[in-house]
């Protein structure tokens, strides 16, 4: 299928992964003007890319980007169980098959590759760089799940307890959970059109889906060492879905050279999509600014770069709140 406005062209269609389940692919195109870098869209847990993503495909499609977003196995319009994540490497496997195929054709060979993960999808993205370390020209990572903040966490003895029965009945859903539509999006509108949409998981999560998770997340906490590429994270200040500290810790810890850390002060977790409009601007105009200064060539990005602080941690100041 294929929707064609003024500066963009959004397609969406099926592919089949290597377990022979249907996976949902979608694409902004840009229309009018020179196509700049591709940027590959890794949703979070629960949410899918056509509707919840759709304003950042748009936004950094009318800014010359062509963009790729997939819906995870068992999320939003692909196949499998809602919600139900029974291996996270198989998420990363099939990002890292199809978006490679994307790169990999002859009207894309020679163009620059980001990645843009959102919550689960910035470990999505983090993984991706970690299971082929050069192929990757850089990653937008927004409020990235790299630790499961304590608010959100089970205690000790009840995450033994939930680890050794999800060897038994993996699908039940019963790991307590917060309600991160309620606490991560802040503006009321935006926060009923994802209560609305029925391609976003609203049930608590399964019980392997919750043991996965913390996996992950305890894997990348771990190991953010080894993140060499160039990366921009930006995260809400007010954020209790994912903890802003965790992201601190992030680009202190890693290795890359060309790293910045961006806060909102004010901001909750979905700060794409979930904030009033006046912040989201905010957030998007940092986030092209920072892929266009990267998706120039030669010299352009080495005398770009060298008018800013490459390895940059900024806190914007008070935002909007309602």
């Amino acid at each position: 299928m294929a929707e064609r406005c003024a500066t963009i062209r959004y397609e969406e269609e099926f592919t089949t992964n290597e377990r022979g389940l249907q996976i949902f692919t979608c694409r902004w195109i840009p229309v009018n003007e020179d196509r700049k870098s591709l940027v590959f869209l890794c949703h979070g847990y629960a949410m899918e890319c056509s509707v919840t993503m759709a304003g950042t495909g748009t936004r950094l499609a009318k800014a010359g980007f062509v963009v790729h977003g997939m819906d995870y196995e068992g999320h939003g319009k692909s196949d499998g169980l809602q919600g139900y994540i029974w291996n996270f490497q198989t998420l990363v496997d099939d990002c890292s098959e199809y978006f490679t195929s994307i790169c990999e054709t002859a009207e894309n060979k020679d163009k620059k590759r980001f990645l843009l993960g959102d919550s689960m999808g910035g470990a999505v993205a983090i993984m991706l760089h970690r299971k082929n370390p050069s192929f990757w020209n850089g990653a937008v990572l927004v409020a990235p799940m790299c630790k499961i903040s304590d608010e959100m966490k089970p205690r000790p003895i009840v995450i033994s307890f939930l680890e050794k029965l999800s060897k038994v009945i993996p699908k039940w859903k019963i790991v307590p959970a917060m309600d991160i539509v309620e606490n991560g999006i802040k503006d009321p509108h935006h926060r009923q059109r994802v209560r609305d949409n029925p391609l976003c998981y609203k049930g608590k999560p399964r019980l392997l889906t919750g043991k996965e998770l913390l996996a992950a997340s305890n894997d990348i906490e771990n190991n953010m060492d080894e993140i060499s590429m160039p990366f921009l994270v930006v995260h809400g200040g007010d954020d209790i879905v994912t903890d802003a500290s965790v992201s601190q810790l992030l680009y202190d810890r890693a290795s890359s050279s060309d790293k910045t850390f961006k806060l909102y002060p004010g901001m909750w977790h979905a700060i794409t999509y979930g904030e009033p409009i006046e912040n989201i601007n905010i957030v998007f105009s940092d986030i092209i600014s920072w892929l266009n200064e990267r998706s120039l060539v030669g010299d352009e990005i080495l005398s770009e770069i060298e008018q800013k602080t490459s390895c940059d941690v900024q806190t914007n100041p008070p935002l909007k709140s309602d």
